[in-house]
Protein backbone atom coordinates (compact mmCIF):
# COMPACT_ATOMS: atom_id res chain seq x y z
CA UNK A 1 0.00 0.00 0.00
CA UNK A 2 1.73 3.27 -1.09
CA UNK A 3 2.12 5.17 2.13
CA UNK A 4 0.51 8.66 2.20
CA UNK A 5 2.48 12.24 2.52
CA UNK A 6 2.27 13.32 6.08
CA UNK A 7 -0.44 15.36 7.21
CA UNK A 8 0.07 18.55 9.31
CA UNK A 9 -1.49 21.19 11.26
CA UNK A 10 -0.56 24.59 12.62
CA UNK A 11 -1.85 26.79 15.00
CA UNK A 12 -0.76 30.52 15.55
CA UNK A 13 -1.60 31.52 18.68
CA UNK A 14 -1.73 35.53 18.88
CA UNK A 15 -1.61 37.66 22.53
CA UNK A 16 -2.85 40.94 23.55
CA UNK A 17 -2.07 43.51 26.31
CA UNK A 18 -3.12 46.78 27.48
CA UNK A 19 -2.35 49.65 29.97
CA UNK A 20 -3.99 53.04 30.66
CA UNK A 21 -2.30 55.25 33.16
CA UNK A 22 -2.94 58.89 33.81
CA UNK A 23 -0.07 60.92 35.35
CA UNK A 24 -0.20 61.87 39.04
CA UNK A 25 2.36 64.69 38.62
CA UNK A 26 0.25 66.59 35.99
CA UNK A 27 -2.82 69.34 36.31
CA UNK A 28 -5.18 66.08 36.59
CA UNK A 29 -8.13 67.85 36.21
CA UNK A 30 -9.62 65.23 33.22
CA UNK A 31 -8.72 62.12 35.25
CA UNK A 32 -9.38 61.84 39.30
CA UNK A 33 -7.26 59.19 39.81
CA UNK A 34 -4.55 56.77 38.28
CA UNK A 35 -6.37 54.10 36.68
CA UNK A 36 -4.50 50.84 35.65
CA UNK A 37 -5.64 48.15 33.91
CA UNK A 38 -4.08 45.10 32.66
CA UNK A 39 -4.38 41.89 30.74
CA UNK A 40 -1.94 39.42 29.45
CA UNK A 41 -1.83 36.21 27.58
CA UNK A 42 1.23 34.41 26.99
CA UNK A 43 1.93 34.08 23.40
CA UNK A 44 2.70 30.45 21.95
CA UNK A 45 2.75 28.51 18.69
CA UNK A 46 3.40 25.18 17.95
CA UNK A 47 3.12 22.70 15.15
CA UNK A 48 2.84 19.03 14.97
CA UNK A 49 2.87 16.10 13.17
CA UNK A 50 -0.24 13.69 13.07
CA UNK A 51 0.06 10.03 13.53
CA UNK A 52 -0.70 7.66 10.31
CA UNK A 53 -4.35 6.99 11.59
CA UNK A 54 -4.82 10.75 11.65
CA UNK A 55 -3.90 11.35 8.76
CA UNK A 56 -6.03 8.74 6.77
CA UNK A 57 -9.33 10.32 8.88
CA UNK A 58 -8.32 13.93 7.74
CA UNK A 59 -6.98 12.90 4.18
CA UNK A 60 -10.57 12.96 3.16
CA UNK A 61 -11.21 16.50 4.14
CA UNK A 62 -8.06 17.72 2.13
CA UNK A 63 -7.58 15.76 -0.90
CA UNK A 64 -10.32 15.87 -3.12
CA UNK A 65 -9.15 12.94 -5.85
CA UNK A 66 -9.38 10.62 -3.06
CA UNK A 67 -12.82 11.61 -2.44
CA UNK A 68 -15.89 9.93 -4.15
CA UNK A 69 -17.95 13.30 -4.01
CA UNK A 70 -17.01 16.99 -3.25
CA UNK A 71 -19.31 18.35 -0.79
CA UNK A 72 -17.36 21.86 0.05
CA UNK A 73 -19.84 24.42 -0.51
CA UNK A 74 -19.67 26.46 -4.11
CA UNK A 75 -17.54 29.57 -3.90
CA UNK A 76 -19.06 33.17 -3.17
CA UNK A 77 -19.42 35.65 -5.94
CA UNK A 78 -18.73 38.70 -3.83
CA UNK A 79 -16.96 40.44 -6.86
CA UNK A 80 -18.26 43.81 -7.78
CA UNK A 81 -17.67 47.37 -9.46
CA UNK A 82 -14.18 48.37 -10.68
CA UNK A 83 -13.94 50.46 -7.77
CA UNK A 84 -14.37 47.43 -5.13
CA UNK A 85 -11.90 46.18 -3.34
CA UNK A 86 -11.87 42.72 -4.59
CA UNK A 87 -11.59 43.96 -8.27
CA UNK A 88 -8.24 45.15 -8.11
CA UNK A 89 -6.37 41.48 -7.47
CA UNK A 90 -4.99 40.30 -10.32
CA UNK A 91 -3.96 44.04 -11.56
CA UNK A 92 -0.81 45.20 -13.27
CA UNK A 93 1.31 47.79 -11.29
CA UNK A 94 0.89 49.96 -14.73
CA UNK A 95 -3.32 49.79 -14.03
CA UNK A 96 -2.98 50.68 -10.24
CA UNK A 97 -0.97 54.01 -11.35
CA UNK A 98 -3.22 54.81 -14.25
CA UNK A 99 -6.39 54.89 -12.20
CA UNK A 100 -4.98 55.76 -8.61
CA UNK A 101 -1.90 57.54 -9.54
CA UNK A 102 1.49 56.91 -7.58
CA UNK A 103 1.44 55.25 -3.69
CA UNK A 104 2.24 57.79 -0.85
CA UNK A 105 4.33 55.27 0.22
CA UNK A 106 5.32 51.90 -0.78
CA UNK A 107 6.22 49.50 2.53
CA UNK A 108 8.05 46.32 2.50
CA UNK A 109 6.50 43.10 4.55
CA UNK A 110 7.91 39.87 5.47
CA UNK A 111 6.17 37.76 2.63
CA UNK A 112 7.34 38.88 -0.47
CA UNK A 113 5.14 41.31 -1.73
CA UNK A 114 4.97 45.10 -0.94
CA UNK A 115 2.14 47.55 0.59
CA UNK A 116 1.30 50.23 -1.90
CA UNK A 117 -0.40 52.90 0.31
CA UNK A 118 -3.43 54.51 -0.66
CA UNK A 119 -4.84 56.75 2.29
CA UNK A 120 -5.92 59.55 0.09
CA UNK A 121 -9.19 59.88 1.00
CA UNK A 122 -10.30 60.92 4.35
CA UNK A 123 -13.21 58.03 4.61
CA UNK A 124 -10.84 55.33 2.98
CA UNK A 125 -7.57 53.92 3.48
CA UNK A 126 -6.29 51.07 0.61
CA UNK A 127 -3.47 48.84 1.00
CA UNK A 128 -2.46 46.68 -2.34
CA UNK A 129 -0.13 43.97 -1.86
CA UNK A 130 2.43 44.11 -4.89
CA UNK A 131 4.44 41.33 -6.38
CA UNK A 132 6.15 40.80 -9.39
CA UNK A 133 4.19 44.37 -11.12
CA UNK A 134 0.91 42.25 -9.90
CA UNK A 135 -2.04 42.96 -7.11
CA UNK A 136 -1.94 39.81 -4.97
CA UNK A 137 -3.71 41.27 -1.73
CA UNK A 138 -5.73 44.84 -1.31
CA UNK A 139 -6.92 45.67 1.96
CA UNK A 140 -9.31 48.25 2.55
CA UNK A 141 -10.89 50.11 5.85
CA UNK A 142 -13.48 53.52 5.99
CA UNK A 143 -15.70 53.15 3.04
CA UNK A 144 -14.61 49.96 1.48
CA UNK A 145 -17.66 47.79 -0.84
CA UNK A 146 -17.92 44.68 -2.36
CA UNK A 147 -20.61 43.35 -4.34
CA UNK A 148 -23.71 43.41 -1.56
CA UNK A 149 -21.24 44.10 1.14
CA UNK A 150 -20.06 47.45 2.58
CA UNK A 151 -18.47 47.96 5.62
CA UNK A 152 -20.75 49.15 8.36
CA UNK A 153 -23.15 46.12 7.29
CA UNK A 154 -24.27 44.36 10.59
CA UNK A 155 -23.04 40.68 10.57
CA UNK A 156 -26.05 39.31 10.60
CA UNK A 157 -27.10 41.20 7.07
CA UNK A 158 -24.24 40.11 5.81
CA UNK A 159 -24.32 36.20 6.42
CA UNK A 160 -28.06 35.86 5.89
CA UNK A 161 -27.39 35.00 2.66
CA UNK A 162 -23.45 33.63 2.92
CA UNK A 163 -23.06 30.29 4.56
CA UNK A 164 -19.92 31.30 7.10
CA UNK A 165 -17.97 28.07 6.84
CA UNK A 166 -16.07 26.07 9.39
CA UNK A 167 -13.80 24.93 7.09
CA UNK A 168 -11.95 26.41 3.79
CA UNK A 169 -10.50 24.29 1.69
CA UNK A 170 -7.36 25.72 -0.41
CA UNK A 171 -5.72 23.65 -3.51
CA UNK A 172 -2.71 25.06 -5.69
CA UNK A 173 0.71 24.11 -7.05
CA UNK A 174 2.06 23.65 -3.54
CA UNK A 175 -0.82 20.99 -2.50
CA UNK A 176 -3.65 20.62 -0.52
CA UNK A 177 -4.76 22.55 2.53
CA UNK A 178 -7.64 23.10 4.78
CA UNK A 179 -7.95 25.86 6.93
CA UNK A 180 -10.24 25.49 10.25
CA UNK A 181 -11.92 28.54 12.05
CA UNK A 182 -13.09 28.17 15.00
CA UNK A 183 -16.53 30.13 16.60
CA UNK A 184 -14.43 32.79 17.57
CA UNK A 185 -12.90 33.09 14.09
CA UNK A 186 -15.88 33.04 12.55
CA UNK A 187 -17.38 35.88 14.68
CA UNK A 188 -15.02 37.94 14.36
CA UNK A 189 -12.60 37.10 10.85
CA UNK A 190 -14.01 34.73 8.92
CA UNK A 191 -13.03 34.04 5.31
CA UNK A 192 -15.10 33.31 2.17
CA UNK A 193 -13.81 31.58 -1.10
CA UNK A 194 -14.37 33.68 -4.10
CA UNK A 195 -15.30 32.04 -7.32
CA UNK A 196 -11.94 33.37 -8.92
CA UNK A 197 -9.80 31.63 -6.81
CA UNK A 198 -9.08 34.44 -4.00
CA UNK A 199 -10.03 34.96 -0.64
CA UNK A 200 -11.86 37.46 1.53
CA UNK A 201 -11.09 37.83 4.90
CA UNK A 202 -13.90 40.48 6.45
CA UNK A 203 -13.00 41.76 9.70
CA UNK A 204 -16.06 42.15 11.87
CA UNK A 205 -16.10 44.66 14.79
CA UNK A 206 -18.27 42.77 17.64
CA UNK A 207 -18.89 45.21 19.68
CA UNK A 208 -20.79 47.07 16.80
CA UNK A 209 -22.27 43.97 15.01
CA UNK A 210 -20.90 45.39 11.77
CA UNK A 211 -18.11 45.00 9.23
CA UNK A 212 -14.98 47.00 9.96
CA UNK A 213 -12.47 46.46 7.07
CA UNK A 214 -12.24 44.00 4.15
CA UNK A 215 -8.84 41.67 3.06
CA UNK A 216 -8.49 40.20 -0.36
CA UNK A 217 -5.87 37.98 -1.36
CA UNK A 218 -4.97 35.10 -3.78
CA UNK A 219 -4.43 31.61 -2.29
CA UNK A 220 0.02 32.31 -2.19
CA UNK A 221 -0.78 35.48 0.10
CA UNK A 222 -3.02 33.00 2.38
CA UNK A 223 -0.59 30.57 2.72
CA UNK A 224 1.69 32.97 3.57
CA UNK A 225 0.07 34.84 6.09
CA UNK A 226 -2.13 31.28 7.60
CA UNK A 227 -3.90 33.17 9.92
CA UNK A 228 -6.14 30.04 10.89
CA UNK A 229 -5.36 26.56 12.14
CA UNK A 230 -4.60 24.96 8.85
CA UNK A 231 -4.17 20.85 8.37
CA UNK A 232 -2.12 20.38 4.71
CA UNK A 233 -0.53 17.88 2.36
CA UNK A 234 2.30 19.46 0.41
CA UNK A 235 4.65 22.27 1.65
CA UNK A 236 3.63 25.64 3.13
CA UNK A 237 5.72 28.76 2.42
CA UNK A 238 8.50 28.94 3.76
CA UNK A 239 8.42 31.15 7.62
CA UNK A 240 9.68 34.66 6.64
CA UNK A 241 13.43 34.77 7.47
CA UNK A 242 14.96 37.82 7.28
CA UNK A 243 18.28 40.24 8.24
CA UNK A 244 18.17 42.70 11.04
CA UNK A 245 18.85 44.75 7.93
CA UNK A 246 15.17 43.84 6.54
CA UNK A 247 13.23 43.90 9.54
CA UNK A 248 14.25 47.26 9.97
CA UNK A 249 12.73 48.36 6.74
CA UNK A 250 9.80 46.13 7.23
CA UNK A 251 8.71 47.24 10.75
CA UNK A 252 9.13 50.56 9.56
CA UNK A 253 6.02 50.82 7.37
CA UNK A 254 4.12 47.97 10.18
CA UNK A 255 4.42 51.48 12.47
CA UNK A 256 2.88 53.91 9.36
CA UNK A 257 0.03 51.30 8.98
CA UNK A 258 -0.95 50.81 12.44
CA UNK A 259 -0.68 54.79 13.08
CA UNK A 260 -2.50 55.31 9.84
CA UNK A 261 -5.57 52.59 10.34
CA UNK A 262 -6.02 53.47 13.70
CA UNK A 263 -7.02 56.94 12.87
CA UNK A 264 -9.23 55.91 10.29
CA UNK A 265 -11.03 53.59 12.80
CA UNK A 266 -11.04 56.57 15.05
CA UNK A 267 -12.67 58.56 12.20
CA UNK A 268 -15.30 55.93 12.46
CA UNK A 269 -16.27 56.53 15.63
CA UNK A 270 -15.66 60.71 14.86
CA UNK A 271 -13.00 61.02 17.40
CA UNK A 272 -9.86 63.30 16.85
CA UNK A 273 -7.28 62.29 14.32
CA UNK A 274 -3.97 61.59 16.76
CA UNK A 275 -0.59 62.63 16.06
CA UNK A 276 2.43 61.00 15.41
CA UNK A 277 5.14 61.59 18.14
CA UNK A 278 8.46 60.63 17.48
CA UNK A 279 9.60 60.49 20.83
CA UNK A 280 6.63 58.19 22.15
CA UNK A 281 7.42 55.67 19.16
CA UNK A 282 11.14 55.46 20.24
CA UNK A 283 9.47 54.14 23.47
CA UNK A 284 7.48 52.20 21.95
CA UNK A 285 9.84 50.61 19.53
CA UNK A 286 12.00 49.99 22.94
CA UNK A 287 9.17 47.66 24.70
CA UNK A 288 8.45 45.91 21.66
CA UNK A 289 12.11 45.18 21.35
CA UNK A 290 12.71 44.46 24.92
CA UNK A 291 9.68 41.68 24.98
CA UNK A 292 11.16 39.67 21.95
CA UNK A 293 14.84 40.02 22.85
CA UNK A 294 14.08 38.93 26.52
CA UNK A 295 10.99 36.35 25.49
CA UNK A 296 8.74 37.93 27.86
CA UNK A 297 4.83 39.22 26.81
CA UNK A 298 3.83 42.08 29.50
CA UNK A 299 3.52 45.91 30.16
CA UNK A 300 6.25 45.57 32.86
CA UNK A 301 9.26 44.31 31.95
CA UNK A 302 11.56 41.80 34.33
CA UNK A 303 12.96 44.55 36.01
CA UNK A 304 9.58 45.85 36.95
CA UNK A 305 9.34 49.14 34.71
CA UNK A 306 5.99 50.18 33.21
CA UNK A 307 4.66 52.44 30.60
CA UNK A 308 4.89 55.41 33.29
CA UNK A 309 8.83 54.63 33.85
CA UNK A 310 9.36 54.34 30.28
CA UNK A 311 7.59 57.00 29.57
CA UNK A 312 9.49 59.43 32.48
CA UNK A 313 12.89 57.97 31.40
CA UNK A 314 12.39 59.77 28.27
CA UNK A 315 11.31 62.57 29.60
CA UNK A 316 7.55 62.41 28.07
CA UNK A 317 5.33 65.20 29.59
CA UNK A 318 1.58 63.78 29.21
CA UNK A 319 -1.96 64.23 31.10
CA UNK A 320 -2.59 60.33 30.42
CA UNK A 321 -0.92 57.69 28.95
CA UNK A 322 -2.24 54.24 27.58
CA UNK A 323 -0.22 51.32 26.13
CA UNK A 324 -1.44 48.24 23.83
CA UNK A 325 1.04 45.60 23.10
CA UNK A 326 0.58 42.47 21.14
CA UNK A 327 2.39 39.47 19.26
CA UNK A 328 2.45 37.14 16.86
CA UNK A 329 0.12 38.81 14.74
CA UNK A 330 0.87 38.38 10.83
CA UNK A 331 0.60 42.27 9.81
CA UNK A 332 -0.66 45.79 10.86
CA UNK A 333 -4.11 44.99 9.70
CA UNK A 334 -4.65 42.36 11.42
CA UNK A 335 -3.18 43.60 15.10
CA UNK A 336 -5.33 46.87 14.55
CA UNK A 337 -8.68 45.00 14.42
CA UNK A 338 -7.72 42.18 17.27
CA UNK A 339 -6.93 45.65 19.29
CA UNK A 340 -10.80 46.88 18.09
CA UNK A 341 -11.90 43.53 19.27
CA UNK A 342 -10.67 43.62 22.90
CA UNK A 343 -12.97 45.75 25.61
CA UNK A 344 -9.18 47.24 27.00
CA UNK A 345 -7.33 47.70 23.92
CA UNK A 346 -10.54 49.53 22.29
CA UNK A 347 -10.86 51.74 24.94
CA UNK A 348 -7.28 52.90 24.70
CA UNK A 349 -7.65 53.24 20.61
CA UNK A 350 -10.72 54.90 20.88
CA UNK A 351 -9.74 57.32 23.72
CA UNK A 352 -11.75 60.78 23.28
CA UNK A 353 -8.41 62.65 25.35
CA UNK A 354 -6.00 61.18 23.94
CA UNK A 355 -4.14 63.69 21.37
CA UNK A 356 -0.62 61.48 20.10
CA UNK A 357 0.66 58.22 19.34
CA UNK A 358 3.55 56.29 18.81
CA UNK A 359 3.88 52.85 17.30
CA UNK A 360 7.00 50.60 17.91
CA UNK A 361 7.40 47.36 16.58
CA UNK A 362 10.45 44.96 16.17
CA UNK A 363 9.17 41.75 13.97
CA UNK A 364 6.12 39.95 15.14
CA UNK A 365 6.19 42.35 18.51
CA UNK A 366 3.78 45.50 18.60
CA UNK A 367 3.21 48.50 20.76
CA UNK A 368 0.84 51.06 20.48
CA UNK A 369 1.84 54.34 23.35
CA UNK A 370 -0.84 56.82 23.21
CA UNK A 371 -0.51 60.11 25.26
CA UNK A 372 -2.60 62.91 26.00
CA UNK A 373 -0.74 66.00 25.69
CA UNK A 374 -2.25 69.83 27.35
CA UNK A 375 -3.28 72.03 24.92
Amino acid sequence: MKRLSALLFIIIVVSLGYVIISNPDAVSSLLDKQKEIAQDLTPSSFEQELTEDQQGKESSHINKEDSKEDTSPPPQDLEGDSAAIASWIGQSSNEVIEKLGEPSRKDQTPYGYEWWIYPNETNRYMQLGILNEEVVSSYGVGDVQMQNIATGDSYEEITSNRDIQNEVEVTNDRGSFQFRLSSDDKSRRPLLALENGNYAQLYFDTFKGTLSSIRIMNSEVLLRHRPYEVYYRGDLPEEPSLSREEWEVVEKGLEQQIFDISNQIRNRFEEVELSWDDQVASVAFGHSKDMAVDAYFAHVTPEGKGLKERLQANSIQYLSAGENIAAKYPDAPAVVEGWLNSKGHREALLHPNYTHLGVGVYEFHYTQNFIEKSS
